[in-house]
């Protein structure tokens, strides 16, 4: 008897989301490895008021980005201990009307700096922006060892961060001991241009990283990069989250070098063979 082929159906929620690379990432790992999967989009602006994922009738799991990584918590039956201790969450799997909410993007991020930029020091870093992403980022950079200086202008949101993980946290941003800094907030991103925190802070030994993949060049980057600093685009983190979560929502395996040559064809680095 031949086997079920099971079918996947996933989408990311989210604002702004029209330009996201993951539907056609995902879906070209999961053609590789053979799954029935389709990846859509749910975008915020185009949805009712009150709509929740309990509303999105057969789906079998999500990917939750800005701005509700946190918000939809409320919407979830339970949480992994990543994503509880986190206070975020960026994938939801979907069991018999159950929901479950996840967080790859901690281990994303710590998979891509490592991958990218794999002697940077990481004694010191300041992470801006204390929303889901920057939860993410500054989880796996403590759990790494750095010493994390989490940096956000709401200051509600900056001190619930520091009494959930145990980091410290700033007002503005203070390169000065610093080895490192990663944007892990919105600004940068297309919609929300602009620079994070002066770049005339940095110094060439200052390793620079960016959450942010839409562009891959951010102005941060493009400034960092003229500064004499190393730099790791948004490319990185996104690669390794999505493939984490394919396994998260599939139970397979993904290929995660494939999955890069995937992201630079996406962007036009390469071309199909």
């Amino acid at each position: 008897m031949s086997e079920v082929l099971v079918r996947h159906r996933v989408a990311l929620v989210g604002a702004d989301i029209g330009g996201s690379l993951s539907p056609a990432l995902h879906e070209r790992e999961a053609a590789a490895l053979g799954l029935d999967y389709t990846y859509g989009l749910l975008d915020l602006d185009d949805l009712p008021p009150g709509w929740t994922l309990r509303d999105a009738v057969g789906l079998t799991g999500f990917n939750v980005t800005h701005p509700v990584k946190q918000a939809v918590i409320p919407q979830l039956d339970d949480l992994s201990p990543d994503a509880r201790a986190l206070g975020a969450v960026n994938t939801v799997t979907v069991d018999g009307g159950r929901l479950t909410g996840h967080n790859t993007d901690h281990s994303g991020f710590l998979a891509g700096l490592r991958h990218g930029l794999p002697d940077a020091e990481l004694g010191r870093v300041v992470v801006v922006g204390a929303g889901g992403a920057g939860s993410a980022v500054a989880y796996a950079l403590a759990n790494a060892g750095a010493a994390v200086t989490v940096v956000d202008p709401d200051a509600a949101r900056r001190e619930a961060l520091v009494a959930r993980l145990g980091v410290s946290a700033a007002a503005s941003v203070v390169l000065a001991d610093a080895d490192g800094v990663v944007n892990a907030s919105p600004i940068g991103m297309t919609g929300h241009p602009g620079v994070p925190f002066d770049p005339r802070l940095l110094e060439p030994r200052h390793w620079v990283a960016d959450v942010v993949y839409r562009p891959l060049e951010t102005e941060l980057l493009a400034a960092a990069r003229a500064r004499g600093c190393r730099v790791l685009d948004g490319g990185a983190m996104l690669v390794a989250q999505a493939a984490r979560t394919l396994e998260v929502l599939t139970g397979a395996t993904p290929d995660l070098d494939r999955m890069r040559g995937h992201l630079d064809v996406l962007v036009g680095r390469t071309t199909d063979e």
